[in-house]
């Protein structure tokens, strides 16, 4: 939370600047040219293929919001819209994300929620306020990986200032479809400390049969831990502060702004497709050296009479986890329960802070947009039709 004491602060302690297409390089009183002043280039229409460069900027500073825009369409056109951001004179990105996952949008669908850290508004106006320190130099490159011209709008405000600060925020977007079996998916890894785990947004497509798909616990192996984490939760939904199954909600540092289940929908559904947030702000994830975070690909199922054989085959595949299945006595409605294995379609994007600015794996754009169709039930957004 911000230290409202900063907001009595004047004088020029910061120099406070912005990037838009109408002045790309942020100098002083050089904004509105075009048109004589009279919103003559407020966007960009982005050819395919095409890479524009948002920001190239000297230090030290900060970014301190990020918002853009772009034309709701299809999950797979969202999603091929990425971001990429270098520090001083890297030749490799430190952030390779999708923009629509940057923002908090998993699966190249935007749905509107707020955060303490990010927000999309009426689906369509996207916001970070992470502050993204700099020193000699940073680089914002935006890539419109789609087949066909793409508008974009955006504007970044930063500051300039003597002491940004040492950490560099990196982002990176990984996705595993599918998982595989006992093998924990892994949400953040590779990058060296000091630093800290800020946080992360994670999509899951749910794969498999059963009446829940996220009993896996997220763990933080930190400086040194190999077979054992020093920080294991309780599960997914717990993670994301919730209890008992997930459905839509947010709040200031977690939720799940996107559960996409068919219409009339009872509680054994599971969604076909699900996104969350979660961002470690007043509880700091922290480690010296070395940093990975997973987690696990375990749901729990339960058996009605007349499934025995269903029971049965998932016995004999090797599915069971935790302490076996629980049985019930004859006159329950239920003749067993228990957590199980299993194999689904996960994607995460990673938000870390380290001292030392270093390369992020560049995203694969063939693996973010495959299977993300729309199901025949979901409803384009409204002005959907306006951007063919």
């Amino acid at each position: 939370m911000i230290d409202v004491r900063q907001l009595t602060q004047v004088g020029p302690v910061l120099d406070s600047r912005a990037v838009t297409f109408e002045n790309p390089t942020g100098a002083r009183s050089a904004g509105g040219q075009a048109a004589g002043g009279r919103k003559g280039a407020p966007s960009k229409d982005l050819q395919p293929g095409e890479r524009v460069v948002l920001a190239d900027l000297e230090g030290p500073g900060t970014i301190r919001h990020i918002w853009m825009t772009f034309p709701p369409g299809p999950p797979e056109r969202t999603r091929s819209l990425y971001l990429e951001v270098y520090y001083d004179d890297l030749d490799e990105p430190s952030v390779s994300v999708p923009c629509a996952d940057f923002f908090g949008a998993a699966h190249g669908r935007p749905r509107a929620y707020s955060s303490a850290l990010t927000s999309i508004q009426q689906n369509r106006g996207f916001n970070s306020f992470i502050p993204m320190a700099f020193g000699d130099r940073i680089r914002i490159e935006l890539v419109n990986g789609w087949t066909r011209p793409m508008g974009l709008y955006y504007q970044i405000d930063y500051t300039l200032e003597d002491d940004p600060g040492d950490g560099r925020l990196h982002a990176a977007f990984r996705r595993e479809n599918p998982t595989a079996l006992r093998r924990d998916f892994v949400i953040a890894e590779g990058l060296r400390g000091p630093g800290r785990f800020l946080g992360c947004v994670v999509g899951v497509r749910p794969l498999e049969p059963g009446t829940w798909y996220g009993e896996g616990e997220v763990k933080v192996y930190r400086d040194g831990d190999t077979d054992f984490p020093t920080i294991c939760g309780t599960g997914l939904e717990d993670y994301v502060g919730t209890a008992y199954g997930m459905n839509t909600h947010f709040a200031h540092y977690a939720g799940s702004p996107l559960t996409v289940l068919p219409p009339d929908s009872d509680l054994g559904t599971i969604p076909d497709f699900v996104g969350f947030y979660r961002w470690h702000v007043l509880d700091p994830i922290m480690f010296t050296e070395d940093l990975k975070v997973t987690i696990q690909q375990i749901g729990a199922d339960h058996f009605r009479h007349g499934e025995e054989e269903r029971l049965a085959q998932v016995e004999a595949a090797g599915r069971v986890a935790g302490n076996g299945i629980r049985r019930f006595p004859p006159e329950a409605p239920l003749i067993a329960g228990g957590i199980f294995e299993r194999i689904d379609d996960y994607c995460a994007t990673a938000f870390t802070i380290c001292e030392t600015p270093q390369p992020v794996p560049r995203l694969d754009l063939a693996a973010a947009t495959a299977d993300l169709t729309r199901r025949p039930y979901e409803k384009p957004d409204e002005l959907e039709f306006l951007f063919p």
